[in-house]
């Protein structure tokens, strides 16, 4: 039997479809399992390889911009802010932002205006990452499910044949003493 009609009756038995008429992933195992071929893949991996220069930089701005030490850096520099503009400029005539602040409200919002898209195309990527993780252990259940369901079959194989040997034994027993 020759790989392709191999492939056709492991989808047929298996599946119970034409191997034409299983999607790309059921495809992919009933190739794998035909070609006693590791089903697996790493999804971190595989976005890794196809992510674009802008999602790596979405997904380090979004890494930066939500952690701890952002947010406490953040916290320092607008403090550091409002004292420079309230205290320490005041006494020498020299404030360029006084209360109440607005050439910081303009920053803030300027930031919160680029920072809240690129976060968002991260979490898209994310979203994405997982869809394609989920596809992958999909792939691997049904891997798993269709090789437990061969040995099934080979266990009912190896059953049947020691019955009928069995019964053939006790046949012969039967016409020698009969």
């Amino acid at each position: 039997m020759n790989d392709e009609a191999r492939i056709t009756d492991m989808a047929l038995r298996l599946l119970g479809r034409a191997f034409n008429e299983l999607d790309e992933q059921e495809q992919r195992v009933i190739c794998a399992i035909a070609e006693r071929a590791p089903t697996s893949r790493n999804a971190g991996e595989i976005d890794d390889e196809e992510a674009s220069f802008g999602d790596r930089l979405a997904d380090r701005v979004a890494a930066v911009g939500g952690s701890w030490g952002f947010i406490i850096a953040f916290g320092v520099v607008l403090v550091a802010w409002m004292l420079l503009n309230s205290s320490v400029l005041a006494r020498a005539g020299l404030v360029f932002d006084p209360y109440p602040y607005i050439f910081l409200n303009l920053m803030l919002s300027m930031l919160a205006a680029i920072q809240a898209p690129v976060i968002m195309m991260s979490q898209n990527r994310q979203a994405a990452k997982d869809r394609l993780s989920a596809r992958l252990d999909y792939e691997i259940n049904l891997r798993a499910e269709l090789e437990i369901m061969r040995l099934h079959e080979k266990i009912d194989r190896m059953r049947i044949a020691d019955l009928v040997e069995k019964v053939e034994d006790l046949s012969e027993r039967l016409d020698r003493n009969g």
